[in-house]
């Protein structure tokens, strides 16, 4: 299976086959886990836990199996036969081989829990999240639009098999959303499930609203928190926590939702086209959850482990996205806008006011194609995020 389009984790991956026993692979179902695996480890033989004949043979005989598929193995969607873990903490220890067995899994919660109750210590975690920026540039893939981008969305099959987005995104929520809410949960009610992916997708960029989630779904809060949580080892929206030292402010403590691709995101709003984009009152939500979600892509894609952030006072200033540093604070205000006015950077000073005297850089990421590094400020095409 040839891989289309270079994923910048592989050369992250290679490098620490050597050091592991064992690597694992999580990210959202369709981001390419896969394809990236079977060229990585051409020579592993691939063993899919979703074929319900493979997976009786680990569940009944886990010991008899892992005789069979005991060296250079790749088990997908292993978190399907838990009882698996501790049978290779088993075999890792004894025969202290490197890379001797790949995992990869779609459900983020049952696959860490695994590693963590079994493995800690002897797995590479890896996260493979759809198409990063970085990567489509590399191949000519990325449009100088920013609405026709978030509309495409970044996931594979989209651009490897030229599938409508409108298209690929109905199925994807029908086939794999779907499948893994009713794995995880006992969710009677698909409708209101529905209604309630949607309702997060008007929550996009804003703080998480939990309350009004439960009484529009016409649920209680605890509910909503599972489904969300659901929603967050699907790798369908994640939680941006706020920054919390206090520069003698009163600080928001409420985190803010975002979704990790923009296409699945404009799909469950409705949003079918860069021009339909173009006037949506959401614009700037769109856009600044495509470039939040970048640094998380990025962030993960290149092994960095960083740690983001937002942070907002009580009087709402607030500045977008915040990585400590050495010294003190990267700072990066997102706006859609294509014109740069003196405006754009007030929430920037203030920050820096705020965290003085500590030294913060400044950027802004906008809605226009054009670089500059200015004295006091670094002004970023939101297609030259790396």
């Amino acid at each position: 299976m040839q891989q289309l389009v270079k994923r910048n984790i592989t050369q992250h991956i290679q490098d620490q086959k050597n050091k592991f026993p064992i690597i694992a692979l999580t990210g959202p179902r369709q981001s390419g886990k896969t394809t990236l695996l079977k060229n990585i480890f051409k020579d592993y033989r691939y063993i899919s836990l979703e074929n319900p004949d493979v997976r009786a043979f680990a569940n009944e005989d886990p010991k008899a199996f892992l005789n069979e598929y005991n060296d250079k193995v790749i088990f997908d969607e292993v978190q399907k036969v838990p009882l698996l873990f501790s049978y290779l903490q088993g075999i890792v220890d004894d025969s202290k081989i490197m890379g001797q067995f790949i995992l990869s899994g779609s459900q983020n919660f049952h696959l860490i829990q695994g590693i963590t109750q079994s493995l800690a210590g002897r797995v590479a975690l890896f996260k493979l999240l759809p198409f990063d920026l970085s990567e489509l540039n590399a191949d000519n893939l990325l449009e100088d639009s920013f609405t026709n981008t978030c509309v495409k969305g970044f996931y594979p099959a989209i651009y490897d098999r030229d599938i409508q987005p409108s298209v690929y995104f109905a199925n994807y929520i029908q086939t794999y959303v779907e499948k893994d809410v009713t794995e995880l949960l006992n969710i009677k009610d698909l409708q209101a499930f529905r209604t309630f992916i949607g309702l997060c997708a008007n929550q996009a960029g804003q703080l998480l609203n939990l309350s009004a989630l439960a009484n529009a779904c016409n649920i209680s809060q605890p509910t909503a928190k599972n489904w969300l949580a659901v929603l967050e080892s699907s790798y369908i929206i994640y939680l941006l926590q706020p920054y919390h030292e206090n520069f003698n402010k009163r600080l928001v403590k409420t985190p803010k939702l975002y979704f990790y691709d923009t296409g699945l995101l404009c799909h469950l709003l409705k949003i079918k086209s860069g021009k339909a984009l173009t006037t949506n009152r959401l614009k700037g939500n769109i856009f600044e959850n495509m470039v939040i979600s970048e640094f998380q892509k990025q962030n993960y894609h290149n092994y960095l482990n960083n740690e983001y952030y937002f942070w907002q006072d009580s009087h709402a200033n607030e500045v977008d996205l915040l990585k400590q540093t050495d010294d003190g604070f990267a700072v990066f205000e997102v706006k859609a806008s294509q014109t740069i006015t003196a405006d754009l950077f007030k929430n920037l000073d203030r920050f820096e006011l705020n965290a003085s005297p500590k030294k913060v850089e400044k950027t802004l990421i906008y809605g226009g194609l054009n670089n500059q590094n200015r004295s006091q400020y670094k002004i970023l095409s939101w297609k030259s995020i790396k």
